[in-house]
């Protein structure tokens, strides 16, 4: 019974690789556009920084585990192709984007996990450390995981499905579920935990995504509804603009032409007197206080 057990882990730890392994080719035809149009168009290097760090963490606590070789492996090859990445980002990406870039590996890879890696090499030792780094990796997967409630979140909003491929969702689930048993038939609950929450939302974006692919997007209705009612305003308000335009210069004639203005400055405001019988000087005088 032992032997079939370590042969299906085996058989999910391989699954889970080659699966991952495929997770993390997904992103190729996005750098593929950077590297045709030479710049990174507004694409964030959050997801692969991030990727990176969990890769880290997760040779970390394999190291500590000293059975989970499988976890060791497909993380090298993770660290691997997110470096690739990131160094592909940094080249193309503007000076504003390089340097916020640069900022969050500096917080997250630099700090975060050599903060990590220093106090509990300090603070803890033995089966105490592998807990602790254990924890660690669960809570920050629970992370990872529920980061893609704000694409659910959008799709339902807008009712499409445009920024969340069916393939890379299903790809995900699968992943999900090799991992779960891997960590299962290892009796590892920081490994299996995490990926219940990974397969529970891999299936609920599967869900709306065959909901919601032969749904009209409300996006481009919006904009031009919006856009209609911009134009509606500017157009109302042209005419009164030439409107008081009009009326100005019509008061200006009036009082260039009137026979005298007396002016009264009163509380810095200069207000105009109604002119009184005209008087016999021969030149018409207007007071102004400083």
């Amino acid at each position: 019974m032992t032997g079939n057990l370590a042969h299906l882990t085996l058989a999910f730890g391989l699954l889970g690789n080659i699966i991952s392994f495929l997770v993390f080719l997904a992103p190729i035809p996005t750098f593929y556009k950077v590297y045709k149009k030479k710049s990174t168009q507004g694409f964030q290097s959050a997801p692969y920084v991030v990727g990176l760090f969990s890769a880290m963490l997760w040779i970390y606590y394999a190291l500590l585990k000293t059975n989970v070789m499988l976890l060791i492996t497909i993380n090298s090859v993770g660290c691997f192709i997110e470096t690739l990445y990131i160094c592909f980002f940094l080249f193309y990406a503007p000076k504003k984007a390089r340097m916020e870039s640069l900022k969050l590996i500096g917080l997250l890879i630099v700090v975060g996990f050599g903060l990590i890696l220093l106090l509990t090499q300090l603070l803890a030792s033995g089966g105490t450390r592998t807990v602790i780094v254990g924890w660690i990796c669960l809570v920050f997967s629970l992370c990872v995981f529920v980061a893609p409630m704000g694409v659910v979140r959008q799709v339902i909003k807008t009712k499409s499905v445009e920024y969340m491929p069916i393939l890379l969702s299903f790809a995900l689930t699968i992943s999900a579920v090799m991992w779960f048993f891997y960590g299962l038939l290892l009796a590892d609950f920081n490994i299996a935990i995490p990926n219940v929450l990974g397969f529970t939302f891999g299936i609920l974006q599967m869900i709306l995504y065959f909901v919601y692919k032969n749904k009209k997007p409300l996006t481009n209705e919006k904009i031009l509804t919006l856009e209609a009612k911009i134009s509606q305003k500017e157009e109302q308000k042209i005419p009164e603009h030439k409107d008081q335009k009009t009326v100005d210069i019509l008061k200006l004639e009036n009082l260039i032409n009137s026979d005298i203005l007396p002016v009264v400055a009163k509380s810095n405001k200069i207000v105009a007197v109604e002119p009184q019988a005209p008087l016999y000087v021969p030149h018409h005088t207007i007071e102004v206080a400083a």
